[in-house]
């Protein structure tokens, strides 16, 4: 389930070379997650970290997750 997930968050993905010939990628479904590398590869790969960071954060924090292509994780609430 949470490899699902990652990898429909993975799919929506944008990258962009900015200005310093750097690389930049963001998640628009994971608010807050971006990456950026001296390479396009570098910064998929760190782009995939911290996607994972941020759905395990929303998961210890009891949050609820967005629908990515269908695909979610329900987090239950403390005390239910």
């Amino acid at each position: 389930m949470f490899a699902e997930y990652l990898a429909a968050a993975m799919r929506h993905a944008k990258y962009e070379m900015i200005e310093d010939g750097t690389y930049f990628g963001a998640i628009d479904e994971l608010p807050g997650s971006w990456a950026n590398a001296a390479t396009l590869d570098k910064c998929k790969q760190e782009m995939e970290e911290v996607a994972e960071d941020w759905i395990l954060l929303a998961i210890a924090r009891h949050q609820d997750l967005p629908v990515i292509d269908g695909q979610t994780i329900m987090v239950a609430k403390v005390g239910e």
